[in-house]
């Protein structure tokens, strides 16, 4: 299969798409919480439990050519802390409903082109979401606005990004919307994520890139970011210093989170890019493990996650020429510690 793209990230997903065909043949922080409080996401604890702090990581395993690693058990995964081995508490491999905030650049920049291409691409992404997802809405120029918050009904969403008229403004407050977009997801239980849709340009806004990076750092939401203006800087001749910053800072959002990066030079690789980030979704792993109290200190921690066999050796898998291959392992590189030493203690908890 022809990669359309030299990025390695980039080629996993790609490959992994052909995988999963070959298998499968926001109002505020208020209502988000009211989300979070849905019986399918949380569990209901008993008010005199303890709780010890837990840290979810969500993994994609593939092999050398993108095929979804199925069949895995906890004893597989070898989770690092600041490079200390972690005991895995809790796992889970089902493919559970997606919940995802399309986040879309919808300035007048270019006059509307890159907002017009931006809700163009997002419409297109709903064909690969199924009404037992959640699914919301939020834009942003200068300010970020929530217009569809979190539903199963696609199709207002589908409405919601066909009315939203002209942009009002030409600047573009990224980092604030991604600061906030974090803040309302911050109650919701469960896996999350954001597919950005985004120049990757920040013209104007009160956080700093500073601000967004020690944020990513702490988050365990998963961020997809497509790149609107990838194709428009290969025809100025790759001339656009400004763009390749912004270009990186797509990239680092991704890959600090355990996303992938996607950079489409033709409209036409944009249902592979869909269909990649589905893909993505659905054959997660969801790793959880209580940091020990020496490790509760409050601070950024370093995370690495290997796939290891019964022998504690990195799991390979063999390609089509039958040369041996390491398996390829995403998940977000960090978290922010907890702060404190609450034991453990029984959790009186029922689905």
């Amino acid at each position: 299969m022809k990669l359309p793209s030299g990025n390695p990230r980039f080629a996993v997903a790609m490959l992994l798409l052909a995988s999963v065909i070959a298998r499968d043949g926001f109002a505020g922080a208020k209502s988000l919480r009211a989300r979070a409080a849905n019986p399918e996401q949380t569990q209901v604890r008993s008010q005199f439990s303890v709780e010890a702090p837990l840290v979810n990581v969500n993994v994609l395993v593939t092999d050398s050519e993108g095929r979804v690693i199925s069949g895995l058990n906890p004893g597989n995964f070898h989770v690092l802390d600041n490079g200390v081995p972690q005991t895995i508490t809790g796992f889970a491999s089902t493919a559970a409903p997606i919940t995802i905030v399309l986040l879309l650049e919808y300035s007048s920049l270019a006059y509307n082109y890159y907002a017009a291409k931006s809700a163009s691409w997002a419409a297109g992404f709903l064909n690969e979401l199924e009404p037992r997802d959640w699914v919301a809405l939020v834009t942003y120029d200068l300010h970020s606005t929530v217009r569809v918050d979190f539903t199963h009904n696609l199709a207002s969403v589908r409405d919601g990004i066909g009315s939203l008229g002209y942009p009002s403004f030409n600047e573009m407050g990224l980092y604030d919307a991604l600061l906030e977009t974090l803040d309302k997801l911050e109650p919701v239980r469960g896996r999350k994520s954001i597919l950005l849709l985004s120049t990757g340009a920040n013209t104007l806004g009160a956080a700093t890139l500073a601000d967004v990076m020690k944020r990513l750092k702490a988050t365990d939401v998963t961020i997809f970011s497509i790149a609107l203006a990838e194709q428009e800087y290969i025809r100025s001749s790759g001339s656009d210093v400004g763009y390749l910053q912004a270009r990186a800072s797509l990239q680092t959002y991704s890959d600090l989170t355990g996303g992938i990066a996607f950079f489409p030079r033709f409209p036409a690789e944009l249902p592979e890019i869909s269909e990649s980030v589905r893909g993505f979704l659905r054959n997660e792993y969801t790793l959880s493990f209580t940091p020990p109290k020496e490790l509760r200190d409050g601070k950024p921690h370093r995370l690495s996650v290997e796939v290891i066999g019964a022998d504690g050796k990195p799991l390979t898998s063999r390609d089509k020429k039958g040369r041996e291959r390491k398996l390829t392992v995403f998940a977000r590189s960090g978290y922010k510690a907890p702060l404190g030493t609450a034991p453990a203690a029984p959790q009186g908890s029922a689905h």
